[in-house]
């Protein structure tokens, strides 16, 4: 009895068919997870390229779970890749870490060591006599590249555990100083990654 089930069972549209709908999901809402961000970033070359692949692979598993709409496991590997795209894509996307970020550090003790630890590792430092809520303090600023931001956090939990410090993307910054990173290829130029 149980041969006869398991023989009349359909693998593939019951099982086969919903995987592949969701690694298919994965990958193009990764794709469209990364190319939303590369928008906001302003990656003007490799936007479209990743919308491209993104929009293909969509377009052919649609297509699976039109002609399966009395399959229940289709909507299921479709909304369970929806899920486990978005996450993967934001994973992938820290870390490649691409753009440009700003660090602003508050501080009432002295900084020096601070400032000479930022300084030593080649980023770009500015300082502003500032007044707080509690009296004077120093005001820290960098622009960074997002994959240096971890190093740039050890130092100031090294240097002053107590120091306040914000993180934010920004789009654009003219000229600065900046670590190197490494030689980016003629491909990486040519889609605008730094």
């Amino acid at each position: 009895m149980l041969l006869q089930i398991s023989a009349g069972f359909d693998y593939y549209n019951w099982v086969g068919l919903p995987l592949i709908i969701f690694f298919s999901r994965v990958c193009d809402v990764t794709l469209g997870t990364m190319r939303n961000l590369m928008v906001g970033k302003g990656y003007k070359k490799l936007a479209p390229l990743l919308g491209f692949f993104e929009v293909l692979i969509w377009i052919v598993v649609v297509s699976q779970v039109m002609k399966n709409l009395n399959n229940f496991a289709c909507y299921i590997g479709w909304a369970g890749g929806f899920a486990a795209g978005t996450y993967i894509g934001l994973v992938v996307e820290s870390k490649i870490a691409l753009g440009l970020q700003v660090v602003r550090i508050i501080t009432n003790k002295n900084s020096e060591e601070l400032i000479h630890a930022m300084v030593n590792e080649k980023h770009g430092v500015t300082i502003v006599d500032a007044h707080g809520a509690k009296g004077p303090v120093k005001m820290i600023y960098m622009v960074v590249k997002r994959n240096t931001v971890k190093s740039i956090v050890q130092l100031i939990t090294t240097y002053d555990s107590s120091a306040f410090y914000s993180i934010e993307d920004i789009k654009v910054a003219n000229a600065g100083v900046f670590r190197e990173a490494g030689n980016t290829t003629a491909f990486g130029r040519w889609l605008g990654i730094k």
